[in-house]
């Protein structure tokens, strides 16, 4: 083999040591940022969890404030009606006199 052969062949096969070592280090760089960028999406998860609930927690809260509302209007209604009933009433024995 003639010497410059070798030295073709030994310049060739740095080449592809120096491609590859630059492949493998392109690949770590990409695995570090998505790894980085799962570790966001798991807080922006998590994050999220927590809040919705928290909305729940709300939610249930106002949903038993409007049934106590509710109850409420009704007896308040309920005791208006029996005062204007007994309004009338009495309206009612003014008018009969």
């Amino acid at each position: 083999m003639p010497a410059n052969a070798v030295e073709t062949a030994s310049v060739s096969s740095t080449a592809d040591f120096k491609s590859l070592e630059e492949k493998i280090l392109r690949t770590i760089e990409l695995l570090k940022s998505a790894r980085e960028a799962k570790a966001a999406v798991e807080r922006d998860a998590s994050r999220l969890r927590e809040q919705l609930n928290e909305r729940e927690e709300e939610i249930d809260t106002m949903r038993q404030e409007m049934v106590g509302l509710r109850r409420e209007r009704e007896e308040v209604r309920t005791r208006v009606e029996k005062m204007l009933n007994q309004i009338e009433a009495l309206n009612a024995e003014e008018s009969a006199r």
